[in-house]
């Protein structure tokens, strides 16, 4: 009993720290997103951290416009990222964990 229990905590300390290895990777995966008529472009990681931000010249001219845009384009790129970020740490934690009967968390 005290080997299969020890050998759960073992797997579980793996997974954890192949989830935190996913984490560190997810770092270095970009997320792309555009406004629908190209004016405004976002770059950002699947940890939602924002790399880069490009905005038409257009866009400067008019204040609320812009901020309009931005939150728009914003949240639809931090929605993707999240997606991107909670579909990876989720199946890496389902790989790893052990099999508990009557425990399935990943259904």
């Amino acid at each position: 009993m005290f080997g299969d229990l020890m050998g759960m905590m073992g797997k579980l300390k793996e997974t954890q720290e192949k989830v935190e290895a996913t984490k560190k990777r997810l770092d270095s995966v970009l997320i792309d997103e555009a406004s629908s008529d190209g004016l405004l472009k976002i770059t950002l990681t699947a940890n939602r951290q924002i790399k880069a931000i490009q905005i038409d010249d257009t866009l400067l001219e008019d204040k609320e416009q812009l901020e309009d845009y931005l939150i728009l384009t914003l949240n639809k790129a931090i929605e993707k990222a999240t997606n991107v970020h909670e579909t990876e740490v989720a199946a890496v934690a389902k790989e790893g964990m052990p099999n508990i009967p009557g425990l399935d968390m990943f259904k």
